[in-house]
């Protein structure tokens, strides 16, 4: 996809297009350019005087003020090669890709390095005779004092400009100093962007042009900036325009083009933004003029999903709506989106007071007319749900409440068993006892071939409801899917917790890999399956490639500022207890059908033993009770077929 994706196309009456001059190579950017290069040159003119200046002032101390014929000639045979080296090192050091007016502690060092590699030449030389003019040789107090006063001139006069700079724009100490901008896209959202920073001076900003792929757009004009080249050209004009940030205004770019974009200003040393991606714009969370960094998700990034508001809202519509885990990452998005389509009620229940009054508060502050009904509950209490399903009569059901966390569920079977297979049954079985149009249990793709016991229980958890479904006048249906990116409990926050640390990341296994969605994108598209759910259908949601943690991991070090390697080191730990090193999203028995929505699959029903279900649910629950973790993780192979006993007969 190019960088103009989203720009209006010429000939279709928009008005950019209108503005674009016929003339590729305009006058306004030819003086532009120009007067980029003459300040390039005024740059060395200047350095070449104050290089000159402190020659003649390291003479003078040397010599007490009195420079008799031989030294004068020196000095006057010396000046041209004194500047000649001093330029070509700040040439060489990239000083002179500097603006003077931002100088920092960057141009400073880059100043300091050029200065020492030329005294380092000069003593090299003046030790092996090199430096003689009229029999006499150059002093070693004229070198070793010239340095100092070459670095003071030099670095004095850039602090000097920035000082002026700073003082002329700022009407008090706190606003910020402008930054030279330039945006990659020049389609509708890049002009918002041009627009936007016009208007907010405080973000400190100055947009000096564009980049585009479009070919019918290189060397235009659009407004009063113009497309100064492609992405490929990034690097050579961010040194020629002095450019500091790079915008990247292509909300449906894909993340193969975003990372170049990213690795193209990291390696110019850039500062890259990014206007907020389609989910955030659509959901009206984030506004068009909040730039923010390139964050995962960006490089990760995903197709938009064509949802069908019209299905969606004909079940949601009006109705009361029941969302379990309503405080975590997928259930607090699941009441998000869900308030777009104005139920009736959004019952939010959930164990944790501190999750479930967050949503509560943030929800109330939507501009939707919806009852909100906030309840703390644990789904394994059946009694509790009894009053909560007879005092409020949900329509629809989301059922996201689930013990999550595999290796913690390794050392915890017991609440694994209660809460993710008993909670699911209790809730099932009460959605059809009280006439629930629709149930929708988040599954995972650890439900197939299972090797953890948080994957055994969301897979019994599915056969619960699929075995339901076989008679019941509810909409039984799964949604499985894999990890959803910077989740709660997911390894991003971690991770983040090491480099901010100063590490080591720990990553499992280099070869490890694992099925990423962004939460909007799967909340969207488990609404989405509800609308065409029934008699127990298992959907998998088009998870794209997998992904190797060791490519997350280097791609968050990197936009941490850091190099891998060099300032945060990678640990491999191994793989945890009940962890895969591949994740499956279907078994070979279940198939895969196309549905009418391309992101969204399903999976052929198996056959279900209903009698072989009921007796191992009751020895499960029976076991629970009795911690007995043995007898089920016995039960839980009979059921699922997995792999958690490695061989051992099962008890059943």
């Amino acid at each position: 996809m190019s960088a103009s994706a989203n720009s209006p196309q010429p000939g279709n009456g928009d008005v950019s297009t209108q503005q674009t001059d016929v003339d590729t190579r305009s006058d306004g950017t030819s003086r532009f350019l120009n007067r980029i290069r003459w300040m390039r040159l005024l740059q060395v003119a200047l350095d070449a005087l104050l290089v000159s200046a402190a020659l003649t002032f390291a003479f003078l101390i040397r010599f007490d003020g009195k420079l008799g014929p031989v030294f004068l000639q020196q000095l006057l045979a010396l000046l041209p090669v004194f500047a000649c080296l001093r330029i070509s090192a700040n040439w060489a050091c990239g000083v002179y890709r500097r603006l003077w007016r931002y100088t920092g502690l960057t141009e400073v060092v880059e100043l300091a390095v050029s200065v020492l590699i030329v005294t380092t030449i000069l003593m090299i030389a003046r030790a092996l005779g090199h430096l003689e003019v009229q029999d006499q040789q150059l002093s070693y107090g004229v070198i070793l004092t010239e340095p100092g006063v070459s670095f003071l001139l030099l670095a004095g006069a850039r602090v000097i400009r920035r000082m002026q700079t700073e003082h002329q724009q700022r009407r008090h100490w706190r606003q910020p100093v402008r930054r030279r901008g330039l945006v990659v896209g020049a389609g509708d959202a890049g002009q918002m962007v041009v627009k936007e920073l016009a208007n907010r001076r405080d973000i400190g900003v100055d947009v000096v042009g564009f980049v585009d792929d479009d070919p019918q757009k290189v060397h235009k004009r659009i407004g009063s900036l113009t497309v100064f080249g492609t992405t490929a050209d990034l690097a050579r004009l961010s040194e020629d325009l002095f450019i500091d940030q790079v915008i990247i205004a292509i909300p449906s770019a894909p993340p193969a083009e975003v990372r170049r974009i990213v690795d193209i200003c990291r390696t110019a040393e850039v500062e890259t933004r990014i206007l907020p991606g389609l989910f955030e714009l659509i959901d009206g969370r984030v506004s068009i003029n909040q730039l923010r960094q390139v964050s995962l998700e960006d490089l990760l990034g995903r197709e938009p999903v064509d949802l069908n508001s019209a299905s969606i809202a004909d079940y949601i519509e009006g109705r009361r709506v029941l969302v379990t885990g309503a405080g975590g990452s997928i259930g607090s998005e699941l009441c998000r989106q869900i308030m777009r389509f104005q139920p009736e009620e959004l019952i939010l229940l959930g164990r944790g007071e501190n999750s479930i009054f967050m949503i509560n508060e943030e929800l109330k502050r939507r501009p939707e007319p919806v009852k909100l009904t906030p309840i703390i509950a644990d789904i394994r209490d059946n009694n509790r749900l009894v009053n909560i399903f007879s005092k409020h009569r949900p329509q629809v059901v989301f059922h996201a409440a689930a013990h999550k966390h595999v290796p913690l569920m390794e050392e915890n079977v017991c609440e694994a068993v209660t809460n993710n297979i008993g909670g699911t049954q209790n809730l099932s079985h009460l959605s059809e006892e009280y006439g629930v149009e629709t149930f929708v249990l988040v599954s995972s793709d650890k439900a197939v071939n299972p090797t953890s016991v948080m994957g055994a229980t969301k897979r019994i958890a599915e056969l619960v409801i699929q075995d339901l479904a076989r008679t019941s006048k509810t909409k039984f249906a799964a949604v499985r899917f894999g990890n959803v990116l910077d989740s709660r409990g997911s390894v991003l926050p971690i991770w983040r917790a090491q480099i901010a640390a100063g590490g080591p990341v720990t990553v499992t296994h280099p070869d490890v890999t694992r099925y990423f969605m962004l939460i909007p994108e799967a909340v969207q598209l488990i609404i989405q399956a509800g609308a065409i759910g029934a008699r127990g259908d298992i959907f998998v949601l088009d998870m794209g490639r997998p992904i190797k943690i060791l490519d997350l991991s280097l791609d968050l070090i990197k936009l941490s500022g850091l190099r891998p390697g060099h300032d945060i080191e990678i640990k491999f730990v191994g793989l945890r207890p009940g962890e895969k090193l591949h994740e499956e999203l279907l078994t070979a028995e279940e198939g895969l059908t196309k549905t009418i929505y391309r992101k969204i699959l399903v999976g052929k029903p198996q056959s279900i033993d209903n009698a072989l279900l009921s007796r191992n649910l009751q020895i499960l629950f029976q076991s629970a009770k009795k911690e007995d973790e043995a007898t089920i993780r016995s039960c839980l192979d009979c059921l699922v077929g997995g792999n958690l006993l490695k061989g051992a007969a099962p008890h059943i």
